[in-house]
């Protein structure tokens, strides 16, 4: 429950039809054994306390009482239990017959929530026996006590009010209305559906899109629970297809034709934030809902969860590499209509050898192969200097000739020299300046020879470094189009890579795999021995974790100590929770410090969910403090 994790269960137990004697007590062996494994939200299927498939016994009153007795008794089995249970069973009111949710908590019914679309055609014919629920919340009474009932009751957590727990019932997310529309925006961040949904060929197919589609169009986790083993078998087969869904995104699901439970942890807070982001998210609905309260204890949940280690590359080949595909023409249609609005046919932009200008240099050639103009109008230019291995100097050499584009070599070394003897600064001093002249006298070079041959310059920073700020001001920091700045580093690599791998040309793919072994550097310290003395990730961190922490703090927003902990879990055995907490601290120090240089950005393409363009997802003060995120951090 802390920091917004919330644990559900999907159960399906291996019922016998109209016995409600028997099912109650699987019920509750179940129920035992979701909370035992720390569940909060244990959901049920439809009419299981009977079965779904009893037909003409519906109308019989001795199972009808019995179905209630089995009730009383299931309740009585959660006085001690520190969740909320929904279960479904037939409930006659006022003369008419009702298939209803049941919420159950510490011992007590706080609410019954009727169905309200009940299917009558192809072999559902639900309308022989029960009536539509009503929307406006009434009382039943029940063994001295009286209940809530009605579609519009929602549940809220006392000690977690984000958490808002909101019902439907099989055929109610099948229509064009579902109520869990309504729900959602009179605050339910987690839906329940207790369903019994037969199996046709395909229908499991159609069942996930419905429960992923409704929970990314309604912004919240939908728990879905299907009746299975033990329904009768006459004339259909239910297989007992649980689904837990947030904001679309599948957790998890059971096998089907099996009995048993599936766990997920839901995060609400990250369902609140999305909603917050969301300004498009609705508003209330006009209908009156009532909200009634419920309490569990505040503890940490033991996540059955898992984060991907790297968030912005999906885990399945095919998958990463179409996704590949739609980057890498994001990024070169992005260019392409700069180039279309300005009628340039040239472009200029600095190789070094490394994986960014490399990527940037793979967009510009797909760009001009679009618009049908010479690879030769692509200025590839290497500007050795103090720090230049043979390594990356002859890599990018390499690249150049066999992408077929115009290389020039502008050694930087005498200007740079003359430029430190212009202000004073003494070569032996590797410091800042010493390192930020060389990046600036590139950009310079660079700036010059697009006005000299009517070009643009092409940037070639990544989304990772501009979130670090680590880009001199003013140097490689700016261009006239940044076609790397919407792609984090973690994501470069496999794009380059996927681009080695598809490109069909031998000598291609050879020098684009040495670039992928080459260690990040900006080259700007002298090698040592002819090696690479200055590592980035030595120096600000490794990269993945720094992508990890964006996505999770941009994305989800994430408090620092929520990603600290899951970054402890997802890296365990590879980064001690001393060396994350470390690079966390500088992460948060960094970004806040260096956003000046984001808020002056020249363009360029957005291609996923995380950005960080001024002018469009990230509209952040240059000075705002990150004292409050630190302290957290301290307190840990």
């Amino acid at each position: 429950m802390k920091q917004g994790f919330v644990k559900a269960a999907s159960a399906t137990p291996a019922i016998r039809v109209a016995d409600p004697v028997y099912n109650a007590q699987v019920i509750c062996e179940q129920m035992e054994e979701a909370v035992s494994h720390g569940a909060k939200i244990v959901v049920f299927p439809e009419l299981c306390i009977t079965g779904y498939t009893c037909g003409d016994l519906f109308l019989q009153n001795l199972l009808l009482e019995e179905a209630k007795e089995a009730l009383l008794r299931i309740t009585a089995q959660t006085a001690k239990m520190d969740a909320v249970i929904l279960v479904g069973l037939p409930i006659e009111k006022d003369g008419r017959l009702y298939n209803v949710a049941a919420v159950l908590h510490h011992g007590d019914i706080l609410g019954m929530i009727p169905k309200k679309n009940i299917p009558s055609y192809g072999e559902f014919y639900e309308g022989r026996h029960f009536t539509p629920g009503e929307e406006t919340v009434t009382e039943y009474q029940l063994s001295g006590r009286k209940i809530p009932f009605g579609i519009n009751l929602l549940f809220r957590c006392t000690e977690l009010p984000e958490l808002v727990i909101g019902c439907e019932i099989c055929e109610d997310l099948w229509v064009a209305e579902p109520p869990s529309t309504s729900h959602a925006l009179a605050g339910a961040t987690v839906i329940a559906n207790l369903s019994a949904s037969n199996e046709t060929v395909s229908k499991d197919d159609y069942r996930m899109l419905l429960v992923k589609s409704a929970s990314a169009r309604l912004l919240c986790g939908y728990i879905y629970t299907s009746a299975g083993e033990g329904e009768s078998t006459q004339d259909l087969v239910f297989g007992g297809h649980d689904l837990i869904v947030e904001n679309g995104t599948l957790l998890v699901q059971s096998s089907r034709f099996s009995s048993g439970i599936v766990y997920a942890d839901l995060d609400v807070l990250r369902i609140v934030n999305e909603r917050r982001r969301m300004g498009t998210f609705g508003q209330k609905p006009e209908k009156d809902y009532r909200v009634v309260p419920f309490s569990v204890k505040l503890a940490q949940t033991r996540l059955d969860r898992k984060f991907a280690a790297h968030p912005f590359v999906p885990e399945d080949p095919a998958l990463r590499n179409r996704r590949c595909e739609d980057i890498l023409s994001i990024q070169a249609y992005g260019l392409k209509k700069r180039y279309a609005h300005t009628g340039l046919k040239t472009a200029v932009l600095g190789i070094s050898g490394g994986l960014d200008s490399t990527l940037a240099l793979l967009v510009t050639v797909r760009t001009f192969d679009l618009l049908q103009l010479s690879r030769k109008g692509i200025i590839a230019v290497t500007m050795p200097c103090f720090g230049t291995t043979d390594r990356t100097y002859e890599n990018a050499c390499l690249l150049a000739k066999t992408l077929g584009v115009t290389l020039r070599e502008v050694d930087i070394r005498e200007s740079v020299t003359r430029h430190f003897a212009d202000i004073g600064q003494d070569m032996e001093c590797h410091d800042v300046t010493y390192e930020n002249g060389q990046a600036r006298e590139r950009t310079q070079v660079l700036m010059d020879i697009a006005n000299k041959e009517n070009a643009l310059v092409i940037g070639t920073g990544d989304m990772s470094e501009l979130a670090l700020g680590w880009a001199t001001y003013n140097g490689d920091h700016m261009s006239m189009y940044g076609v790397n700045a919407g792609v984090p580093k973690t994501l470069v690599r496999h794009l380059v890579d996927y681009y080695a791998d598809t490109c069909e040309n031998r000598e291609l793919t050879a020098v684009l795999k040495d670039v992928l072994d080459t260690p990040v550097s900006p080259e700007l310290l002298p090698p040592v021995e002819g090696n690479i003395a200055q590592k980035t990730e030595d120096l600000v961190g490794p990269y993945e974790l720094h992508d990890f922490f964006l996505y999770y703090m941009l994305r989800c927003g994430y408090a620092p100590d929520k990603i600290y902990r899951i970054a402890k879990d997802t890296f365990s055995g590879r980064y001690s929770d001393e060396i994350i907490k470390k690079w966390l601290i500088n992460f948060y120090r960094r970004f806040f410090a260096q956003q000046f240089k984001r808020s002056c950005l020249p363009d360029g393409p957005k291609v996923g969910s995380v950005a960080l363009s001024p002018r469009g997802d990230l509209r952040m003060p240059s000075d705002a403090c990150a004292r409050i995120w630190l302290e957290q951090l301290e307190k840990i």
